[in-house]
C-alpha cells in the first residue's frame, strides 16, 4: 500500500505500516534465505522485512520498497559487512532499481545452489512436514561446468517494449522497462540476433527462442562408429548416457511479436495504415508486415526485415501467424529430434531436457511391458523417452490440454503405435473412468503444481506404483508432496537441478512409490 493511498472507513493501520514507510532506510542483519530470491531480516520488536540483493549473514542498509499489512519488502542498497559468497554481478543491470530478471547474480554459483537447496528443504519442512535425512544438493547441469559461468544458457527470452520502441526487461515487481543493452544469461544464439538494437515501436513484446538441430560433438560420449541415427525417432542415439547428456547446438531461431496491448482500438502507428501518408513499397502498396499477402499488424518493417532469425511470427490471442518461416522449432534431446511449436513449452536450459529425461527414467525404472501415464505431457518428451523402454508389449498414455502441443506430441510419437496422446484437461482426464490404468506415472505441471484432481487420482484407486514428479516451484511441490504422503505415498528420492542459474528458480524431480 502506498503512503498516500486512502483507507476505507474503519480500516485499521497494521503493525507493519506503523513500523515502515516506502523509501525509509534501515540497517539490518540478514538471516535466512526465503522463497523467491529474498532474504529475511528482523529488527527487534518490529515486523519481518524481506530483503533483495543481500545474502544470509550480511549486514546491509536496506531501502523499503513496499509495505503490506503483514511484512515489508526492501532492497539492499549498501553492504556494510559482506558475505564470503558475495561476488561482483556479471550484469551491470543486476542492482536495486535495475533489471528484475535475475535474483542471485551477487552470489557465487556454489552459493546460489546452496541457497536454492535451503529453500527446497525449508518448504518441505514447513509445508509438507517432511525432513529429509540429508542436505539437498542442487546439481549443476552439463555445460555449466567446468567454466562455472552460469551465463549464456537461456534459449527463450521475452523482452518488453516501451512506447518509444525500445526493447528491454522489466524492473523487479514493476512494469517499468529497463534499457539493458544486453542480457548475459541469454544464449549466444539469442544475443546474436541483436534484438535490443532495433526499434520495435508498435509491439508490446518481442520474444526470441532457439531450437537445437544437433548435439555438439564436444559433449558427445558416443564412439565415432556409433550406429544410432538421431534423425530416426525409432532409433534413439544413446550417446547421451546418464551423467553425459549431449549439449545441443542451437541453429534454429524464431522471433515472436505481440501488438502493444495499450494501443486504442482503431488507432495505428503513424505511416502503418493505407491512405494518405502511409508507408508504401516501391510499387505503391501498403508496406506493413504481411503474411500470405495480408497485412497482419502495424509492426516496424525495417526491424522485421533486418532481424536474422529463421522465422518471424505474430502472436495474436492464442494464434501464431507467420510473417516468414515455419511455426515450430526443432529441438534435440534424448538422442533424437523433437518438433515443438514456436510458442510452446520446452526447457530453456540446453541440457535440461536430457537431464530431466534421465532423472525421470531413473525414478520410474520402466521395464518391457510396463504401462505408463504422462500427465501435462507437452510435446511428448517423457512419453517419448518411456515408449522404447516399455516396448510394444507395454503402453504409454500422454495427456495434454494445449492443442498445438498435442499436435507436436502426436507428430513426435507417431513411430510408437503403443503410445496414445489425448487432448484433455488433465484434471478432467484423471476423472475419466476410460483412462487406461498405469503402473508408472510422470507429471510435469506448470508452476501452480498438480491439480487437486490429480492428487485424488494418485491417492485413490489408480493402481500407480511409482510416480515421478517434475516441479519448478518448491512451494507447490511441498504442498503436493504433503497431500501425497498423507495419501499413502512415500518419498524415495529428491533430486534438484540448477536449470536456471542466476535466478531463484530450480527444477526438482521427486521419486515416490507405494
Amino acid at each position: 500500500m502506498g503512503e498516500c493511498e486512502p483507507r476505507g472507513e474503519g480500516e485499521s493501520v497494521s503493525e507493519v505500516e506503523l513500523a515502515y514507510q516506502v523509501g525509509q532506510t534501515v540497517e539490518v542483519t540478514v538471516a535466512d534465505v526465503a522463497q523467491g530470491g529474498w532474504c529475511v531480516a528482523r529488527l527487534e520488536g518490529l515486523p519481518v522485512i524481506f530483503v533483495r540483493h543481500a545474502l544470509p549473514g550480511e549486514r546491509v542498509v536496506a531501502r523499503v520498497t513496499e509495505v503490506t499489512s503483514r511484512f515489508a519488502r526492501a532492497d539492499a542498497t549498501e553492504v556494510l559487512e559482506a558475505s564470503a559468497d558475495r561476488v561482483e554481478p556479471p550484469c551491470p543491470q543486476a542492482h536495486p532499481g535495475g533489471c528484475g530478471g535475475c535474483d542471485w547474480q551477487h552470489a557465487s554459483l556454489p552459493a546460489q545452489r546452496a541457497l536454492k537447496g535451503a529453500v527446497i528443504a525449508q518448504q518441505l519442512r514447513r509445508v509438507a512436514g517432511l525432513d529429509l535425512d540429508r542436505e539437498i544438493t542442487v546439481e549443476p547441469l552439463p555445460g555449466d561446468e567446468p567454466a562455472e559461468s552460469g551465463l549464456g544458457w537461456r534459449t527463450r527470452v521475452q523482452f518488453a517494449v516501451r512506447p518509444d520502441g525500445l526493447a528491454g526487461l522489466r524492473a523487479h515487481r514493476s512494469h517499468e522497462v529497463i534499457d539493458i543493452g544486453d542480457c548475459p544469461i541469454a544464449h549466444p544464439a539469442i544475443r546474436d540476433l541483436g534484438l535490443l538494437d532495433y526499434s520495435w515501436e508498435g509491439a508490446g513484446t518481442v520474444e526470441a527462442a532457439a531450437g537445437s538441430t544437433e548435439p555438439a560433438d564436444l559433449f558427445r560420449a558416443a564412439p565415432p562408429d556409433d550406429p544410432a541415427q538421431p534423425d530416426d525417432p525409432a532409433q534413439p542415439d544413446h550417446s547421451a548416457q546418464p551423467g553425459h547428456p549431449a549439449i545441443p547446438v542451437h541453429q534454429d531461431r524464431v522471433v515472436i511479436l505481440t501488438k502493444a496491448g495499450r494501443a486504442p482500438r482503431g488507432r495505428r502507428a503513424p505511416g502503418s495504415a493505407p491512405g494518405r501518408g502511409a508507408a508504401r513499397d516501391e510499387r505503391g502498396r501498403d508496406a506493413r508486415v504481411r503474411s500470405d499477402d495480408r497485412a497482419v499488424e502495424p509492426f516496424p518493417q525495417e526491424a522485421v526485415d533486418s532481424v536474422e532469425a529463421e522465422a518471424v511470427l505474430i502472436r495474436s490471442a492464442h494464434r501464431l501467424t507467420p510473417v516468414r518461416g515455419r511455426q515450430y522449432l526443432t529441438q534435440f534431446a534424448a538422442g533424437r529430434h523433437w518438433q515443438v511449436n514456436a510458442g510452446g513449452f520446452w526447457q530453456v536450459h540446453p541440457a535440461a531436457a536430457d537431464t530431466l529425461s534421465e532423472a525421470v527414467v531413473a525414478a520410474l525404472e520402466p521395464k518391457p511391458g510396463d504401462t505408463a501415464l504422462d500427465l501435462y505431457a507437452g510435446a511428448g518428451l517423457f512419453a517419448g523417452v518411456l515408449a522404447p523402454l516399455v516396448g510394444a508389449d507395454g503402453s504409454v498414455t500422454a495427456v495434454e490440454s494445449d492443442a498445438a502441443a498435442v499436435r507436436d506430441a502426436r507428430a513426435n510419437l507417431d513411430v510408437y503405435p503403443w503410445v496414445r496422446v489425448h487432448r484433455n484437461d488433465v484434471a478432467l482426464a484423471v476423472a475419466d473412468p476410460g483412462l487406461p490404468q498405469a503402473r508408472l506415472v510422470v507429471a510435469d505441471p506448470p508452476r501452480a503444481g498438480l491439480a487437486r484432481e490429480v492428487v485424488d487420482y494418485l491417492t485413490g484407486g489408480s493402481g500407480a506404483e511409482r510416480f515421478a514428479y517434475v516441479s519448478c516451484d518448491p512451494a507447490t511441490l511441498a504442498r503436493d508432496l504433503g497431500l501425497l504422503i498423507a495419501g499413502g505415498w512415500r518419498v524415495d528420492r529428491l533430486r534438484a537441478f540448477d536449470a536456471f542459474p542466476m535466478t531463484h528458480h530450480v527444477e526438482c524431480v521427486v521419486t515416490l512409490s507405494r
